[in-house]
Formats: C-alpha cells, structure tokens, sequence
C-alpha cells in the first residue's frame, strides 16, 4: 500500500514535469541559449569600469576581424584571387567591411597633413624646430635634394617647410604590409608575394553561429584558392571559436551518446528486458531541469558546462540502478517496497553528491559555477524521478534479473575475504601508503589558462605564419593610462614612451602603438606655433634655392593661423585610423584615458618595471592575473574539500554516528588521495581541475561507501548495484579524461581514477556493524 507522499507526489510530479518543459519551451524560443565566448569561462576579477572597457576594446579586433593572406606562383593571379574573393564577400551581410586596397581618399588624406602638420609632427622633429629653427631648417634643403625624403602626398609648393612630408614619413609603420601599383594590399616574405584581405564581421566571434558562418566561407575560399594553384593561410579569434564550438558539439555527442548507449547495453544485459529502459527517464528529466535552471541562473549555458555536464548522466542513472538493483533479492519484485528499502540510501546520496557538485558553485570560476548549478539541479532531477515517477512507469512489471551478476559479487566478497585472511587490513594499508607516498613525490603541478582550451595545430601554425609575413607581433598585454586631462594623458604616455624605446632598442620589444606617438600635448602645440613665428629669419637657404622670402613668411603664417586640435579631432582623419582604438576619452571620474599596445614582447616579467614610479600608468596583464589567480584559487579549492567534507561528516553523523560517519568518509578520502598519487604516477600534473575533480570523488565515494554498508538486499546485492552505478559513472567520466580540453581531460581522469578507488575501498566503510546506534 502506498503512503500519503507516495499518492500525492506520483500524481502532482507529472505537473511539475509538464512546467519544467513549458518553462524549457520559451527560454528555447529564440534558438539555443548556448554561449561558446572562452573569456566567461575563466574569472573576470574585479576590474573598474575602465579597465574592463580597455580589456574590450584590445579583444575586439580578436573577436571580429580577420585577416586572410593569398599566394600564387603567378603574382598577378594571387592578387586577382585577393580581389575577387574580398568583391564576393563584400556582398555577405557577416561582414562589416572587407578591404583588399587601401580604399584611401587621398585628398582627405592630404587634407589631414596640410590641417594637422603642426600637432602631429613627430616628436623629434617637433623639438629640433623648437630649440634649433636652423637646423631645422638645413635638415629641410637637405631633404629637397632627397627625392625619397621630399615627395609625398602634399606638394612641395605646399609644403615649404616640409612639415607635411615629415609627419607623413614619420609616422609609425610596424609591419610589412605595402600598398602594390595596382593598389592591391601585399606582404613580401621569403620572396613570395602574399595578396592581403582584411575583413571584419557585424558582431562578435561568440555571437550565435557567425564564427560557424565565417570558418565555412574561409574553408570555401581556401579549396577554390588551391584548386587554382594557390595558397590561403587566414587568422583570427572567430575561427578558433568555431573550432571550439564544433569540437564542444562533437564531444557532447560522442561523451553523451556513448554514456547513454554503454548504460543501455548494460541494463539490458543485466535485466533482460526492454521495459527497463524507463530507467532513462530520470537521467533524461535530470538533464532537462540542470539545461532549464542553469539558463534561469545565468541568462545561457556554455558549450563547456555542456561537456562537463555529459557526465551527469552516468550520475543520475545511479537513482534508478541502486532502485533495480534490488530485484536480485527482493522477490517478487515491487517498485514501491524497493524504494522504500533504498529510500535512504538513495537520500543521502543525492545530499553528499549535491554537497560535491555545490562546493564548484564557491570557485571563482564562471565555467565551474555553471556546472554545479547544472548538476545539482540535474541530480534533484533525476533523484525526484525515481520518487515519483519510475515506479508508476515500471507499474507491476516482474523483473527477474539475470543471476550470473550477483554470482560474481558474492564471490567477489568471498575472494575480499580469503585475501584479508593472507594479508589483514593494517598491511594493505601499508601497501597502500607506500603507493600514494611514492605517487604524490612524482606529482607535478601546472595550471595556465591554455588549459581551458582545445587549440588545434594547424590554426595555431597559420597565425604564426601570418604575424612573420606581416610583421606583427600583438601581444595580450598593454597599458592604460589616465590623467586629468588629455594635456596631461599625452605628458604621461611620453614618458612611459621613453622607456619603452628603451626595451625596443635592446630587442626585447618589437614595437608599440601610443597616442603620444600621434599627436603633440598642447602645450607643444603652442610652443611650435611660436617656433613657426621664428623660421623666416632662418630660412635664407631656402631663399638660395630660389624659394621666395614671401611664399616662406607666407606658409609660416599659415602654420601659426592653425588650431590647436584635441585628440578627437586628430582621430576623426583617415590617418588616424589605427589609434582610434587606443582613446578611451572620458571616464566616469572625471579623467580621461588612453591605452598603449604592444608587439613582439620576449619577456612580459619586463613590462611591470616600466609602470613603476609612473603616476596615472597601469600594466593590464590579463594572461598573467589569471595565472596568477589560478595559483591563489588552490588554497580556496583546500578549504571547500574541508568544508565539503566536514558538512558531509554532519549529515552522516545524523545517520550513523560519529564512527559510523569518519569510517564512511575515510574510505572517500583515502581514494582521493589514492587518485592523486594515481595521478603522479601516470606522469599527469595537478591542477585546479584535479582539485576540484577532487570535490566529487568525495561526495560520489561517499554515496558508495554509504550503500554497501546499509546492505539493503544483503552484502552482494549491494555490492552489485553499487558496481552497476559505478560502471555508468565511471563511463561518463572516463568519456572526458580523452577530451581534446586539457582542463577538462584532466576533471575527468582525476574524477574517473579516484571513483575506481571509491569503489574499491568502499567495502571497508561496511566492515563494523551495519546498524550502529544513533546519536
């Protein structure tokens, strides 16, 4: 006879279930709530605003822009191949601009010198025309005999002074990058000439299936490219997400299919009928409500979670085995009274598994806070489908289990048995002390954020071979500076400048972008204007050369009659383009802010000393915190296995009493140690993921630990359902020790080792008295 909960709840779970899929139902309305950006995996730290829109502003050109480089035997043909495929992509609304020529307006260009020769000569110049207008002035008859240093895009007859020409020459030109007569854009390396297509999408690399979008016209173009002889190597952030999202989706299948497919073979061996495949209900309702609550919690779930969270079903499926497992002795078989028996057990473990799972939810890290939601939802799921809804599913049906199974567990405990006889408890712990001893002196340590993703070769090899092409060298990091005005921004990126030329002068920095580089202070602007008032009394060798005193008293007034322009003004030139991205302008405190980036950096250890004593000036590493932080975070993952095992030790003391309790969760600890020597062992390093991996062979060793020593259906019985469960859930954890992510193939290898040990020690937790006095 059923009970009052047992009524009720198998009558108002079927509700719940039909509002757990209406609720799943419209956050799916718009398409798959799915995120594949790599940077919510990994902490976001506690930047202020600014700091976290100059990280944005250096990721973009990551996440949206594309450069792809085209060769041929025949060098026209490689810059036709160039024009044709930037003219068809110009049409594919991804694309927000595809350019393959210069695509310059030269009279706006020229526009820009003539209105702006005073605030961006360079600096050097700049300062020779204010402390020597002589000398400036000799430089410049040397140049009009230069014809390489004198022509330009202004006119000598409008550019006396040459200050034009000077600041067209003198701006910076980091890369090989070079505009060909017939205009196209090239690169020349090793004596082959590479047409270059820059192109950059609408949005972002992790926007929906753009990355998918943009990897397939790339794969197009590169088999029409080498079906006509040529080469196409291509670079960028939008293509190393597609990978990521491609190999999510393949892992989530190959890991959740072959889970699901090795638990089906299994229950229909075991079982022998086909009815018992309503087993899956619970695994499959569990991951329903994990997708649903995760995307409530965080607005999407991560392809990552996802792969992580394939390993829930191996998890959840354990409710319904530990349930069936009983019809090897509880005959004739009845759903309700064997889950009455394991009612319990199945309890507690669902508590310590959700303790495991929940401790993650305490990390700093946005990827593992997801799969503890994802989980733990997932298991209530599940555990509440055995409840309330596997046994009306499996209604009266006879399960008679095939009998050879339970043969082995018992002789499997007779075989324990003889071996304790030969070698009692205390020498095996010895042994097994010797093995864990020797395996953590050979464990290593490593964590990197390179860990949190698969890079495949041949992506990482073009980019490589495209930065030595171009001759450019972007590194992650960069400065941000502030000051209280522009005036002051400028004054501090000059300085910081200086030192900087220091580390390109001995090779250990390539080059460097600033807006110091581009525009005066105008302060500097002001003392130029005055210098100008001083070049016609200088200026008698240019009147040898036959340049009238007037035409250069005329240009001089001309130059003293411009403004002075701020750095917004400057930027709005075509000119100006590629330090556009480095003006912050105004920040909420009032200052204004501007960045600094880098190329070809041999050692960022170098970069921190740069900033010291620089008021205004910050190193934004983000490479280097996050590594750094992964190094801080292994003292907060100690301190949640404690507190995860002393919450655990609580629950059981409830149950079993305080022996009861250290006896159960001492066999889950000893296999955690015993998975981390394992790991030493096979040469494998401790991570953050071995950490963490290590909360979960805690909380599932204990539900182990727990079930053979309640003996619900005798020792072998036990004994058995606890090696079904366990065969399921090592299946879905060994299935992501071989993911192409290093991090996650390590969660799983850590999880997968310590739960054989779990299984293995698990026994021992039932050596006293199965029914110990409650406290």
């Amino acid at each position: 006879m059923t009970s009052r909960v047992e009524y009720w709840g198998s009558r108002l779970f079927p509700l719940a279930l039909i509002l757990l899929v209406v609720v799943a139902a419209w956050q799916w309305r718009g398409g798959a709530p799915v995120s594949a950006n790599l940077l919510e995996l990994v902490p976001s730290g506690k930047p202020d605003a600014l700091e976290q829109q100059a990280v944005q502003r250096m990721q973009e050109p990551l996440n949206r822009e594309l450069l792809v480089l085209i060769s041929h035997p025949q060098r026209e043909q490689a810059l036709a191949l160039a024009a044709e495929l930037g003219a068809r992509w110009q049409q594919q609304t991804l694309f927000e601009k595809v350019q393959w020529d210069p695509q310059a307006d030269l009279s706006s260009i020229r526009q820009q010198l003539q209105d702006q020769r005073l605030a961006l000569l360079p600096a050097a110049d700049r300062q020779q025309l204010i402390d020597n207008p002589a000398a400036f002035i000799e430089k410049r008859v040397q140049d009009l005999f230069d014809p390489f240093r004198s022509q330009g895009v202004v006119a000598t007859n409008d550019d006396l002074l040459g200050l034009s020409t000077l600041v067209e020459k003198g701006l910076p030109h980091h890369h090989n990058v070079q505009v060909d007569l017939s205009g196209a854009l090239i690169a020349e390396s090793e004596g082959t000439t590479w047409a270059l297509l820059r192109a950059r999408t609408n949005a972002d690399a992790f926007d929906g299936n753009l990355a998918l979008a943009v990897d397939d016209l790339v794969t197009q173009a590169r088999d029409e490219v080498e079906a006509r002889g040529g080469h196409l190597l291509a670079s960028s952030g939008l293509l190393y997400s597609a990978h990521g999202q491609r190999e999510a989706t393949r892992e989530i299948s190959l890991m959740g299919g072959l889970a699901s497919a090795g638990a089906l073979l299994m229950m229909l061996l075991v079982f022998h009928q086909v009815r018992i495949l309503l087993a899956f209900v619970p695994a499959a309702i569990g991951v329903l409500a994990g997708l649903t609550v995760c995307v409530a919690v965080f607005g999407h779930i991560h392809v990552m979670t996802l792969v992580l969270g394939a390993s829930l079903i191996g998890v959840a499926i354990d409710y319904p085995l530990h349930l069936l497992s009983k019809s090897w002795t509880l005959q004739p078989w009845d759903s309700w009274r064997a889950l009455r028996a394991t009612l319990l057990g199945l309890s507690l473990g669902l508590v310590t598994n959700v303790i495991g799972y929940l401790a993650l939810a305490f990390t700093p890290f946005p990827a593992l806070k997801q799969v503890a939601i994802f989980s733990a939802a997932g298991l209530l799921g599940a555990y509440l489908s055995t409840l309330f809804l596997l046994p009306t599913l499996l209604g009266k049906a006879q399960i008679r289990p095939w009998q050879p199974p339970h043969a082995l567990a018992q002789r499997l405990l007779d075989w324990r048995e003889a071996l304790l006889r030969k070698l009692p408890t205390p020498w095996l712990l010895l042994i097994f002390a010797l093995f864990c001893a020797a395996g953590l002196l050979q464990l290593s340590h490593k964590d990197d954020l390179r860990q949190w993703a698969s890079v495949p070769p041949q992506l990482l090899e073009q980019s490589k071979a495209i930065s030595q092409i171009v001759g450019t060298q972007p590194t992650s990091q960069f400065f941000l500076v502030r000051g209280d005005d522009e005036e002051q921004l400028l004054q501090r990126q000059q300085v910081l400048s200086q030192r900087l030329d220091t580390l390109v002068e001995q090779g250990q920095l390539k080059s460097y972008l600033a807006l110091s580089q581009l525009i005066a202070p105008t302060t500097q602007q002001e003392k130029l204007r005055q210098a100008v008032a001083m070049l016609p009394s200088h200026s008698a060798a240019l009147t040898e050369l036959g340049i009238p005193a007037e035409a250069i008293e005329q240009e001089a007034r001309q130059l003293q009659a411009l403004p002075t322009l701020s750095v917004e003004q400057v930027l709005a030139a075509p000119l100006s383009e590629p330090w556009r991205p480095l003006w912050l302008g105004n920040a909420d405190d009032g200052q204004v802010a501007g960045l600094i980036s880098l190329q070809g950096l041999s050692d960022s250890d170098l970069l921190a000393a740069q900033a010291e004593g620089l008021a205004g000036v910050k190193l934004v590493d983000r490479l280097g915190e996050l590594n750094r932080l992964f190094a801080a975070t292994q003292v907060s993952a100690a301190e949640l296995k404690l507190a995860s095992c002393l919450l655990i030790f609580a629950v059981l003391c409830f149950f079993f009493g305080a022996r009861g309790a250290a006896r159960i969760l001492a066999v889950s600890l000893l296999a955690a140690l015993a998975s981390l020597a394992s790991l030493g062992w096979l040469g494998q390093p401790l991570t953050l993921f071995s950490l963490f991996g290590l909360l979960l062979v805690t909380a599932i060793g204990v539900d182990y630990a727990i079930l053979i020593r309640e003996r619900v259906g005798g020792a072998a019985t036990s004994l058995l359902g606890t090696l079904l469960s366990a065969l399921t859930t090592w299946l879905s954890f060994g299935l992501l020790a071989v993911s192409s992510t290093p991090a996650v193939s390590n969660f799983g290898l850590t999880i997968s080792i310590g739960l054989i040990f779990s299984f293995l020690l698990a026994p021992w937790a039932g050596d006293a008295p199965a029914k110990e006095p409650h406290p």
